[in-house]
């Protein structure tokens, strides 16, 4: 038995892994308070066994395989890795460097078959940092497009070392409805609507509008058979009703992205089962469509039985940067303003998986194992991640802000 100590164990464990055959190293993280997300309340002393990137096991002072790796956990909270579900990590490093951003396209023929999977950049100074955050997973999603009111598809992301961070492209399709969106294109959010119906109407009946190229009907012919939801990024009420009422139109799948007067159709949402993902920590009206914002969103629309995911760290500004320290701050910020702790914890971890699919972020066996080991309660912004597990394997922390912090802590 090896004993590692968290936080000083991702080269022992990389050294090991290559010596090993793979898929025969068989990881334990003893004595964790582990959150597994399958109940509402910890399991105190917890033994978590991993084997080929796959939880094995986890039981309360369960025993350890003699030829098991060890973690010790310490006592301290256990979580599955944490999940953002709407950034642009990967896509936009400096937003006001154009040079830097993938996030949106120019060609009027590629709308709604725009697809960002192939821009997705693993090496990003943003993502390390996501990382050491104990973020492990993503849904990196584009602007709009030159053709209203869409923007492309998103894809599922996974922060594994290295440049491949995809994890499942072309999950939802991305459009905004809104005040402001396409002044020039379009002009009233009326009109917004009609496009969107318009497009989806020609499409089913084979003749799509001349703005759509054949990657664009192609992508609408997989919304409107179900396979993948409709995203809409919007804010104000009258919209957020609308947003309902299409998708019973339609017959497709809706997800509010967003959202930030939700809280004022908890109805709706909750009939149609409409999930919203929302920043946590938008309480300002950076819009006009934004004039209902509060901070309590999340605690009434948890209350109404409307499924909420926690995304969009940092407001309109930046969808990358610190997209986990935020994102923890943000559910804290939510757990503050009445939301229960568990349910928190969900928005970051289970709920994003469940919108937007690519398995579930469980800590139960067979579940793959992302995981992250912290020095205290994941949700207070000075808490850090001591280990983050991806696959079954330990990821390395570092990170430019800190090897800064480290190049010029004697600085005179």
């Amino acid at each position: 038995m090896k004993i590692l100590i968290p936080g000083h164990a991702t080269l022992a464990l990389a050294a090991l892994a290559l010596a090993a055959p793979a898929g025969a190293q068989t990881l334990a993280i003893v004595h964790a308070k582990a959150w597994t997300m399958t109940a509402p309340d910890p399991v105190p002393d917890a033994t978590i066994l991993i084997e080929s990137g796959r939880i094995i096991s986890v039981t309360a002072a369960g025993a350890v395989p003699p030829d098991a790796t060890v973690i010790d956990a310490a006592g301290k909270p256990v979580t599955p890795g944490l999940i953002n579900a709407a950034t642009q990590l990967g896509l936009v490093e400096v937003s006001a460097a154009s040079a830097t951003r993938d996030d949106r396209s120019l060609a009027h023929s590629l709308s709604a078959g725009f697809d960002v999977s192939a821009a997705l950049n693993g090496n990003s100074v943003l993502v390390a940092l996501a990382r050491a955050d104990g973020l492990t997973g993503a849904l990196s999603f584009p602007s709009k497009s030159e053709v209203p009111p869409f923007g492309g598809q998103g894809s599922l992301i996974r922060l594994r070392a290295g440049s491949d961070i995809l994890d499942r492209a072309n999950v939802a399709l991305f459009v905004t409805i809104g005040g402001g969106a396409w002044d020039k294109e379009a002009g009233s959010r009326a009109v917004q609507w009609q496009l969107l119906r318009a497009a989806l109407d020609g499409v089913r009946a084979k003749k799509p509008p001349t703005a759509l190229g054949a990657q664009d009907s192609a992508v609408l012919s997989r919304l409107l058979a179900g396979e993948i939801p409709l995203a809409i990024n919007t804010d104000r009420e009258s919209d957020i009703r609308q947003a309902a009422k299409f998708a019973a139109e339609e017959r497709i799948r809706v997800v509010i992205v967003g959202g930030a007067e939700a809280w004022r159709a908890t109805e709706v949402l909750a009939a149609a089962h409409i999930a919203v993902v929302l920043d946590p920590e938008s309480n300002l009206p950076n819009s006009f469509d934004e004039l209902g914002n509060r901070l309590d969103a999340a605690a009434i629309l948890d209350r109404a039985g409307v499924t909420v995911a926690f995304g969009l760290s940092g407001g309109a500004i930046e969808l990358s940067y610190n997209a986990g320290l935020a994102l923890r701050q943000g559910a804290g910020l939510a757990v503050a303003n009445g939301l229960p702790y568990y349910r928190a914890l969900q928005a970051i971890t289970v709920n994003p998986r469940a919108i937007w699919g690519g398995g579930s972020a469980t800590l139960e066996p067979g579940k793959a194992a992302d995981i992250v080991i912290w020095d205290g309660d994941p949700l207070e912004p000075s808490t850090n991640a001591r280990s983050v597990i991806i696959d079954g394997v330990q990821v390395s922390t570092d990170n430019r802000p800190r090897a800064l912090t480290e190049r010029y802590r004697d600085a005179r």
